[in-house]
């Protein structure tokens, strides 16, 4: 099954058919990223294991605005496929394409010239500052493949297919894995031997997605001669993709200051949180991807008006969501400690660790409800909302909290606690604003 009718039919299996190929795809890309990591930790050493997790943070700030892009271009796909109008779908299409292209070509001059220069100011530790630049580097260079790969997923999204892209995953992670084990332990390439590897990855991954687009049956199909940016489109993909990007960004950016933070407690902390942060992503796309089946079940549903339907839409993916992350959480939270020592074998590591993994993903279900409700309000084209929500939510608490908190007491355990406090308050609002813009948009009045 190619295309999923989202509009018409029960919705607990179709909503399973869209989410668990998307949350395996991410599942999937970040075990090879854990592979980049275990291969970092086990052949190179904590240095290298420190300089690949020193980025993460700064890398997913950079990029998340044009991945958030990529939502907006799904939701207005997904309300012209709603609404029937085929000559919209393909002009947005195309447009999308066009911005993906620009955008991957911007983050390679972000990533070669500023990047770099952002580690220092984050106060990336010394002794691994050039190490995780070098990474950085290379890293960047396959910008372009990435984002056209979450553009073109995205546009295949919009119309119900998620397993293409989970495919295609699946065979361009295999060649990265290969590759780092290569480039790693037989040619001792350290940070730069993952990183080449996740940039082949990417390219593969990239093309071959291309080329199902150029081979799709029309108003999906992608024609050389069409790729235009359309004025029209471009501003409502902005409206909608802008906010969740900054949303994104906001997650992010307040994520570089706990990094900033865990930098200042030495290599052994932010070596730690590497590999726990390779467990907890696990968790964030299993919720995410019921998010992203929130944000295209609603969209072709709002648009085609059908407004009692995107309540069932939120409700079953509320509800599905959270049995998949309990059931995660749980398991991981169980063998922790077995879990840690697949990225290194330093047990001062493993129990950092180990106490990371309990603390986040004890309450990930408050996470949960932040993304399925911010799902559903973009779906909706309400997005700055949410995005507003999350900025003085997440952003605003973290920050304060470093300054106050972690400053009195400067502990990993202190810092970690940022994210409960951070996720509760923000849940309060999102739950808040989803049923004020429930009741002005979806509810019928009499």
């Amino acid at each position: 099954m190619k295309n999923i009718d989202m509009r018409h039919g029960p919705l607990i299996g179709k909503i399973l058919w869209f989410a668990i190929p998307l949350a395996c795809s991410s599942i999937l890309q970040q075990l090879f990223n854990a592979a980049d990591v275990a291969v970092v930790g086990q052949f190179a050493g904590s240095d290298a294991l420190a300089a690949v997790g020193a980025n993460g943070s700064l890398i997913n700030l950079i990029i998340n605005l044009f991945v958030g892009l990529s939502v907006g271009a799904n939701v207005v796909i997904s309300t012209y496929i709603g609404k029937e109008n085929k000559e919209r779908v393909s002009q947005a299409i195309h447009t999308t394409i066009i911005l993906a292209l620009i955008g991957g070509v911007i983050l390679v001059l972000i990533g070669e010239f500023i990047a770099p220069e952002i580690l220092k100011l984050m106060g990336t530790p010394e002794d691994i500052l050039d190490l995780a630049t070098l990474y950085l580097k290379v890293y960047f260079l396959g910008m372009p493949f990435i984002i056209l790969y979450n553009y073109e997923a995205s546009i295949l999204r919009s119309k119900g297919d998620t397993t293409r892209p989970l495919i295609v995953l699946a065979i361009a992670g295999v060649i990265n894995v290969i590759l780092n084990v290569i480039l790693v332990y037989k040619f001792h390439m350290s940070v730069a031997g993952v990183a080449i590897g996740t940039l082949v990855s990417n390219m593969i991954s990239s093309i071959a997605l291309l080329v199902f687009l150029i081979r799709e049956e029309e108003p999906f199909k992608l024609h050389w001669s069409k790729l235009k940016l359309k004025g029209s489109i471009v501003k409502k993909i902005f409206a909608i993709g802008v906010p969740s990007g900054l949303q994104g960004m906001v997650f992010s950016f307040s994520n570089v200051m706990i990094q900033s933070a865990m930098n200042t407690l030495g290599t052994l902390p932010v070596a730690a949180s590497t590999a726990a942060l390779n467990l907890e992503f696990i968790s964030y796309f299993i919720l995410s991807s019921f998010s992203q089946a929130a944000v295209s079940f609603i969209g072709q549903n709002y648009g085609a008006g059908l407004k009692k339907r995107c309540i069932k839409v939120v409700h079953t993916c509320w509800l599905l969501a959270l049995g998949f992350t309990m059931a995660y959480s749980f398991l991981v939270i169980v063998f922790a400690p077995q879990l840690s020592s697949i990225f290194t074998d330093d047990a001062a590591v493993i129990e950092l660790a180990v106490l990371r993994i309990r603390i986040i993903l004890s309450i990930a279900f408050v996470n949960m409800t932040i993304e399925v409700l911010s799902g559903a309000m973009r779906g909706l084209g309400k997005s700055l909302v949410p995005a507003l929500i999350a900025l003085f939510g997440i952003c605003g608490t973290r920050i304060i909290w470093i300054y106050t908190a972690f400053r009195a007491q400067p502990t990993y355990r202190t810092l970690l606690n940022v994210y409960p406090v951070s996720w509760v308050i923000t849940v309060t609002g999102i739950i808040t604003a989803y049923f004020v813009i429930r009741g002005k948009y979806l509810v019928e009045k009499e």
